[in-house]
């Protein structure tokens, strides 16, 4: 049967270019053939667009798992070969360890064998150790009792030749020796550690050595050999999680699979969908590879199950358009019953929410619909009829509800409805709101009246509610101590104002523009022209939403501080406003204040007794000058007296006194400028001249407990923007306790010396800064006290006050920088402590490059040998 449309006369007039009105001209145009054809094409057309896109789904999620198990086996391999790595090298370093105490002669061989010992122990990959000579004969050996069955190979080993150009294993050499007499000639050429490739040892294990060679004095002297078990490094250090996951073996430079995690390769049962990943093997570059494989085994099942799936979904769209096809003529007969019915009840039954009533002129209820029914509760066959009093109305209220139905039947009820009280069927009450309307007959004539009831039961309770909280929320701002003020930013008027802020700046303005910064901050907001709206294309919510401004302000008519904060909120009538809540900080002003100045107090007081605590050495300091002054005094006037001094004499005489009198002068000079007490300044200074002088005021103390200090100071530093007293102090109580660590070690001369640096660097969190270090031989600071090292009233010496180190810190903090300490070790022990404090600067690249080219050379070079400009050491 052709499918029709029937016509739907509530549609009004559209426009000739309406989609909807072209379709509906072009579908009445087709015959009932071409019509039952195209609705035929429409749902196969929907099939087709479903098996091409489980189709391409299945496409995608077989590349998908392809690709996430491909990304698996390269993970896992790359772990595998990474922890492998990490084993040789730390063997390497213990075994080049092991070389320069064979080479210092700090251990002969017995303590070789000793530590040869240990080390198989502990490593269950290696299968023997051992020292070789310069003429290939064995000093000393030890095999692992992991591997019993494996000898070492160089025990008699043939004459090897000297290799010259890149040492490559030729054919030559292996035959001379195998790898184990290439690797130990290699070793002996390039003087650095050498891997052999793998190689089948006694017991058919795979195996491969590392030589470690031995330089004395730049002459080679042998080597250390190490023999690895291929197996055992797969075995122990391939972790477990990823030989479950993949299998992982080991192969040479041939493609061999010298040990796997798998007793047979995944590939050799015929498999395919393999993954495999291979990774070189590092340090050892002998030709050793790491490879990874995987494969798939859910293809098959994957296919099988979204073809079945396919199938069953065509299946069944095609039982569905059949089942279409047999309901569309029924459809259409039962379309044209409904239209006219639909038409009248669809203005009443859309309204689900909205109870609907009619009367007529006498007042009888003619119609409820079923919104009404199942507000009241009763059935429409108990409503329609009903005369007053309605069974709805509360017993208490018929009199009113009478009077108000009067009104509503003469056609006097408000405009804005009548709020009224419904009962329901089972006794509830609730509250209602109902609007009245004429209803009118198709011949013009008034039949009734129509009403519509709408619950507010819940709308009245937010209401009250909502009125409530404003009054809960009105008293909290008004007893609140901080001063709450809202400004409208177009208007410039007071919104609102709590009782601190009308205590305080009265009612008007004026005391937010004060608050605010200045009346320019808001000027900018408002409107310069009120007839044109500048906020019309601005996003209002991103304003109100951004964070609040916090500062803080000083009221000079007040003599107040105020700590103010300010944030853009959108008024109740839309507009946007200025809120901002400005709390009294005066006190924590005045106390801010009276910490610092205690804090410059104390280090007034710090330097005090440091000068103390150095009295005694600055005494004998003085005494020298002082006593050398005396003697030219009295040998002046001996000679003199005796008529036997030339003026020559008397006047070098002279010059020495005037020198040791300098001396002594600029001795007191240096104490008196350091322990002056003085504000804060902070002016531009140079790194060299704050060292030169903290070191000059240190060596006294130094020179006093036998310790030595040795500085370095890069070239090329910029200016420092520091109160140089304030940093000499620091520097100067760091070189005290250094000086204090040292001689409480009781440590011997050689030992007894403290190194201060002052180099450049960048770091990502800081940017440039100039780094100042103090670093002894001292016993270090113990890991329970390191944490309190700042915290005042705390110190690791018996007569400390514990406020020099907290000082220091208060410091370095209030230039914007950082200080930190650290233990330094040998191994295990512990070999001194570090402390280093930086200042930011301006650095350009180049000077940190430079400079920090120039401090590593001078750690690697010796103290003689530094240059007499960067490097100077104080006895």
């Amino acid at each position: 049967m052709p499918l029709s449309v029937p016509p739907d006369s509530t549609l009004g007039p559209l426009s000739p270019t309406d989609p909807q009105r072209m379709f509906r001209r072009w579908w009445k145009r087709l015959p009932p053939a071409r019509q039952d054809r195209v609705a035929t094409l429409a749902p196969l057309l929907s099939v087709l667009l479903f098996l091409a896109a489980i189709i391409t789904a299945f496409w995608y999620l077989r590349n998908e798992e392809h690709e996430r198990e491909l990304e698996s086996v390269k993970r896992d391999t790359e772990i595998a070969q990474q922890q492998i790595r990490l084993r040789l090298i730390e063997n390497q370093e213990q075994l080049v360890r092991m070389a320069r105490e064979v080479v210092t002669r700090a251990i002969d061989q017995d303590e070789f064998l000793g530590q040869a010992v240990s080390f198989a122990r502990e490593r269950p990959e290696v299968v023997s150790l051992a020292w070789i000579g310069a003429d290939q004969t064995v000093r000393q050996r030890h095999l692992s009792p992991n591997h019993p069955g494996e000898l070492l190979r160089l025990a008699e080993p043939p004459p090897l030749p000297n290799f010259v150009g890149p040492l490559v294993p030729t054919a030559t050499a292996l035959q001379a020796g195998g790898e184990p007499a290439w690797a130990f000639a290699a070793a002996r050429d390039l003087r650095q550690p050498v891997y052999s490739r793998p190689f089948e040892g006694t017991g058919a294990l795979m195996v491969f050595q590392v030589h470690v060679p031995l330089i004395d004095r730049s002459a080679f002297a042998g080597t250390l050999v190490a023999e690895y078990a291929v197996e055992s490094l797969l075995r122990y250090f391939v972790p477990p999680e990823v030989t479950r996951r993949h299998a992982i073996s080991l192969i040479d430079g041939t493609d061999r699979v010298l040990a796997s995690s798998v007793s047979r390769e995944p590939g050799s049962s015929g498999q395919r969908n393999s993954f495999v990943q291979e990774v070189a093997l590092a340090p050892s570059g002998n030709g050793l590879v790491v490879r990874g494989e995987g494969w798939r085994t859910s293809i098959g099942l994957i296919g099988n199950t979204l073809f079945w799936m396919v199938v069953a979904l065509s299946a069944l769209t095609v039982w569905m358009l059949l089942g279409t096809w047999r309901h569309m003529h029924r459809r259409s007969q039962m379309q044209t019953a409904l239209i006219s019915e639909t038409n009248f009840r669809r203005a009443m039954e859309n309204s689900m929410l909205t109870g609907m009533r009619a009367m007529d002129i006498e007042g009888r209820i003619s119609y409820v619909n079923p919104a009404f029914c199942a507000m009241t509760g009763f059935a429409e066959h108990e409503l329609i009829g009903r005369r007053p009093p309605f069974p709805y109305w509360p017993p208490d209220r018929t009199e009113e509800n009478t009077r108000l139905l009067q009104q509503e039947l003469q056609g006097r009820s408000p405009a804005g409805g009548v709020e009224i009280r419904i009962m329901r069927k089972e006794g509830s009450m609730f509250d209602a709101r109902m609007y009245v309307s004429p209803l009118i007959d198709a011949r013009g004539h008034q039949s009734g009246w129509m009403t519509s009831m709408t619950n507010i039961t819940e709308a009245k309770r937010i209401r009250d509610q909502l009125s409530a909280s404003h009054e809960r929320f009105t008293t909290v701002l008004e007893g609140l101590e901080a001063a709450v003020s809202v400004l409208s930013v177009a208007q410039g008027d007071l919104l609102f104002a709590n009782r601190s802020y009308r205590l305080w700046f009265g009612a008007d303005s004026q005391g937010h523009t004060l608050l605010a910064g200045s009346a320019e901050n808001l000027s900018v907001l408002r409107e310069a022209d009120e007839s044109v709206d500048s906020f019309g294309g601005l996003p209002a919510r991103e304003i109100t939403e951004a964070a609040g401004d916090a500062r803080e302000v000083f009221i000079e008519p007040m003599q107040k501080w105020f700590d103010v904060r300010a944030r853009y909120v959108q008024w109740t009538d839309g507009r946007l406003a200025q809120m901002l809540i400005a709390t009294d900080i005066t006190s924590r002003r005045h106390a801010e204040e009276q910490a610092a100045h205690q804090a410059e107090k104390a280090q007034v007081t710090s330097r005090l007794v440091t000068m103390g605590e150095m009295a005694s050495s600055v005494a004998h300091e003085l005494n020298q000058p002082l006593t050398a002054i005396t003697n030219y005094c009295n040998g002046m006037v001996s000679r003199v007296k005796n008529d036997a001094i030339e003026k020559p004499d008397l006047i070098a005489a002279l010059e020495k006194t005037a020198r040791q009198a300098q001396r002594a002068g600029q001795i007191i000079h240096r104490i008196r400028a350091f322990v002056k007490r003085s504000e804060p300044q902070r002016q531009p200074a140079r790194a060299r001249d704050i060292v030169e002088d903290a070191v000059e005021l240190a060596g006294i103390e130094v020179r006093r407990r036998n310790v030595h200090i040795r500085t370095y100071v890069a070239q090329r530093l910029p200016e420092l923007r520091v109160d140089p007293i304030l940093i000499e102090q620091v520097l100067l109580n760091l070189l005290k306790n250094a000086a204090e660590a040292i001689d409480n070690a009781q440590l011997p001369p050689s030992r007894r010396h403290i190194e201060l640096r002052v180099v450049p660097r960048y770091a990502q969190d800081e940017g440039g800064v100039i780094e100042f270090s103090v670093t002894d031989n001292g016993p270090g600071v113990k890991d329970e006290a390191m944490a309190r090292l700042y915290e005042a009233f705390f110190s690791t010496k018996a007569d400390g006050l514990g406020i020099g180190l907290s000082l220091c810190r208060s410091i370095i903090e209030s230039h914007r920088g950082r200080i930190r300490a650290e233990n330094l070790y040998n191994g295990t022990v512990v070999s001194g402590c570090r402390f280093a404090f930086t200042l930011p600067v301006e650095l350009p690249p180049t000077v940190i490059e430079g400079a920090t080219e120039a401090a590593a050379a001078a750690v690697n070079r010796t103290a003689p040998a530094v240059p007499a400009s960067s490097l100077t050491e104080n006895a």
